[in-house]
């Protein structure tokens, strides 16, 4: 059977038509080795949802196999996933519903994706690599940070740096580049090449700070794949998924990962112009976008970052900019929380 659009062809062996007969439909089930297919109308719209046992139980109930019964033996009331629906969400309907498989619907109602068990335990391996900046001081958490680098501090009995780490392994990265300088050794002795994780640690050792973007410079093996860069006091969840497909998807250079953030001024704001008032605003409300600390690196990019100085990557993305490059700009819709402050890290404790 064939689709129209730009439908993914693994995802198109899942679906099949409403008015194909129980034979077909069979025969979609074994090609697309899910144990479940998707029943579209002619607008390939999902309307329901077919099982091996929906399937034999057609069979047992006296359908013929050239029979087109498939609206009555589907399941309309079915599971279903919208593409920024959160993993946690997506593993409790899962757990919730006892399914194995949960498919993933457009705003048009089509199939854009599908989640199963196996995938969302131990997801297929992503190519990229990603570089942790944790080389910073910290010094906004003193005295805490006095003997150990900020991204070691522990939340709920385990260090910020290692959630990280295992969010992104269970986002399908296994190879890391950790860039150390203030109590580097602590970091290097905790995780050592990271084989205890189940992953592939390398540390980009600065002898003296590079800032948020030199550090690139010192990576010394070609790259084939784009390059995640997060900051290494986050506590995020974010779609590793989403933001790799829409910088790629989109051509860009780079990709800034942000976060929409609002800031209330409690006070009557005024516009004077020449000593006259021209507008009062009271306790406005201010809305932008702000950096979330996220970032994907195309391989060529990282070329532009000179070696041996401070660099930070906003420089980096200016740079891009003054050359005409796109710079892609991706909101994180997932948890997310900078742990840069006294107040964050008691928030992300449960203390506030």
């Amino acid at each position: 059977m064939r689709w129209g659009g730009n439908l993914n062809p693994k995802l198109s062996k899942l679906l099949v038509p409403v008015d194909a007969t129980l034979l077909e439909a069979l025969e979609v089930l074994e090609a697309g080795a899910q144990s479940i297919a998707f029943v579209c109308d002619a607008d390939q719209k999902v309307i329901g949802s077919l099982t091996d046992g929906d399937a034999r139980r057609a069979i047992l109930g006296g359908a013929s196999l050239d029979s087109r019964c498939l609206r009555a033996s589907m399941q309309r009331k079915f599971a279903y996933a919208r593409r920024d629906t959160e993993r946690a969400t997506v593993l409790d309907l899962m757990r919730a519903r006892d399914i194995g498989q949960l498919p993933v619907l457009d705003d048009h109602g089509r199939l854009c994706g599908l989640h199963t068990v196996g995938q969302m335990i131990s997801p297929d391996e992503r190519p990229n690599w990603a570089v942790i900046l944790a080389g910073g001081r910290g010094t906004r958490l003193a005295p805490m940070t006095e003997t150990i680098p900020k991204p070691m501090l522990p939340v709920a009995g385990r260090p910020i740096l290692e959630r990280l780490i295992l969010h992104l392994m269970s986002q399908g990265i296994r190879n890391f580049y950790v860039s150390i300088n203030y109590l580097g050794h602590v970091v290097e002795e905790h995780f050592g090449d990271g084989s205890s994780l189940g992953c592939r640690i390398e540390y980009l050792r600065e002898s003296f700070p590079l800032g948020t973007g030199g550090c690139l410079a010192l990576i010394d093996q070609p790259l084939n794949d784009p390059l995640i860069v997060v900051n290494g006091d986050l506590l995020t969840q974010c779609d590793v998924g989403q933001l790799l497909d829409f910088h790629t998807d989109g051509g860009y250079v780079a990709t800034v990962g942000v976060r929409p953030h609002a800031v209330d001024v409690p006070y009557g704001v005024v516009e004077a112009c020449d000593g006259r008032l021209v507008g009062l605003t009271e306790k406005p409300s201010y809305r932008m976008l702000i950096n979330a600390g996220v970032y994907v690196i195309s391989p060529d990019t990282i070329k532009l970052v000179p070696g041996g100085e401070e660099h930070p990557i906003t420089d980096l993305f200016a740079t891009c900019l003054e050359r005409g490059l796109a710079v892609g700009v991706h909101t994180l819709e997932q948890e997310w929380l900078d742990v840069g402050r006294h107040e964050d890290l008691q928030r992300a404790r449960g203390d506030q």
